[in-house]
């Protein structure tokens, strides 16, 4: 991916997601009017997005589900609430990632980061997947076992608002102004969590690059 497409998702969300914002917030306005039925549809749209999130968050699966479910009721319960400041879809977001990091921390628990999951375009994921095709069979098998342990425990090191960023950005592929309103932060700080994070993560990681 060229640079200035990935500027683009970093500094602001696409046209695409204007365009679902706006019709996201035709739904909103119908459930405001009354029409309870209607909230069904933005469940059935963004259940599975939700449930993506918060489970790379916790690395359970009982947990992510329940989570998820609290953050839909949440949601509903406060819906007359929102104003439209910030889209459905950031605005569920800030209520799902909330509710997960008060469960991380008031129950310590790890969150498991997948190689396979994060976003191909970022310089240090990009250069260990390049190291790992190199590999064939049994020795690359074994690599990869032992280097998603590492990533694991270099996550570890991280604060859970560190980590929160780094899934929302390398997983969700949300942009930096979308992470700072679920996050309710200045996109500066989002920059610089992500900075930190990554340069943590290759010091980890790069003895395994030069392998």
């Amino acid at each position: 991916m060229n640079a200035s497409k990935t500027l683009g998702k970093a500094l602001v969300a696409s046209p695409e997601r204007k365009l679902e914002a706006d019709a996201d917030l035709a739904v909103v306005r119908q459930v405001q009017a009354g029409d309870v039925a209607a909230f069904d549809r933005l469940i059935s749209k963004y259940r599975e997005r939700v449930l993506g999130i918060i489970y790379n968050m916790t690395s359970n699966r009982e947990d992510a589900a329940d989570l998820a479910q609290d953050a839909f009721i949440k949601a509903f319960q406060s819906i007359h609430r929102f104003q439209g400041q910030a889209s459905f879809f950031t605005w569920l977001y800030r209520i799902a990632v909330n509710s997960t990091l008060s469960h991380l921390r008031k129950n310590r628990l790890r969150s498991f980061f997948s190689l396979e999951s994060i976003q191909e375009e970022d310089a240090v994921s990009r250069e260990v997947i390049d190291a790992l095709t190199d590999k064939t069979g049994v020795d690359r098998d074994s690599m990869v076992r032992e280097l998603q342990e590492k990533l694991n425990d270099a996550m570890q090191k991280l604060s859970i608002n560190h980590r929160t960023v780094v899934t929302l950005f390398e997983i969700d592929g949300l942009s930096h102004q979308e992470i700072a309103e679920v996050m309710d932060c200045s996109v500066g700080t989002v920059r610089s969590r992500l900075h930190y994070a990554k340069q943590l993560l290759q010091a980890e990681l790069q003895p395994y690059l030069n392998r």
